[in-house]
């Protein structure tokens, strides 16, 4: 349970301020219902966040060699994406979708959708989000190219401000050859598009 987990000096500190933001909601932090928010709260915030105690380097630092001459497009779709926004610190959710080609070494695909991850569970805005996730796989594994896009709703957007609940914003990263060459930028778009539609459901 959230009450049997131990918190450190900032998370407690962390408390407090929770508490006061109920108060500034109209709420009473003492009633029953609310008696343990904040230290839900808390914790809830360190798991939204743990992206900055983690180093996509690690993640990408073992590659595999033999890998028989490939120098094809690897591509990982529909990825998960769970972040929120650092303006109004409320979530935005979509799929992305990370394309690269190898010069020589290929990383597990599973440390695709862990950089991902890793850069998500920051405080973000999408654009910065999808330009991280490409230049640090660019930086890390030298390939000939990353591709990058990401698709998401921000319910910041949603349910409140403008109030677009069905808005879609989509944003895209591209390195080397899928900068350079049409064809290879074509051919990513036409494989992100098989089968693929925006996360629904949210």
């Amino acid at each position: 349970m959230d009450r049997d987990v131990p918190l450190d000096a900032a998370a407690t500190e962390a408390l407090e301020h929770v508490r006061a933001l109920l108060k500034y909601i109209g709420e009473d932090p003492a009633r029953e219902g609310l008696v343990d928010t904040p230290r839900r709260v808390a914790l809830a915030l360190r798991e939204h966040f743990v992206g900055y105690t983690m180093d996509p380097a690690k993640e990408l630092a073992r590659t595999f060699s033999e890998i028989e001459g490939y120098d094809q497009m690897v591509l990982l779709t529909g990825i998960d994406v769970h972040s929120h926004c650092e303006h109004h610190m409320v979530p935005f959710v979509g799929k992305a979708h990370v394309a690269y080609i190898p010069s020589g070494r290929v990383v597990g695909l599973s440390k695709l959708a862990k950089v991902v991850e890793i850069f998500a569970k920051r405080l973000q805005v999408q654009e910065k989000l999808t330009a991280q996730i490409a230049n640090s796989i660019q930086e890390h594994l030298q390939p000939l190219g990353v591709a990058v896009v990401i698709q998401a709703r921000h319910f910041c957007m949603c349910y409140r401000g403008v109030r677009q609940p069905h808005a879609w914003t989509t944003t895209s990263k591209l390195t080397g050859v899928f900068l350079e060459d049409p064809a290879t930028r074509t051919e990513f778009l036409r494989l992100i598009s098989i089968g693929q539609e925006p996360a629904t459901g949210f």
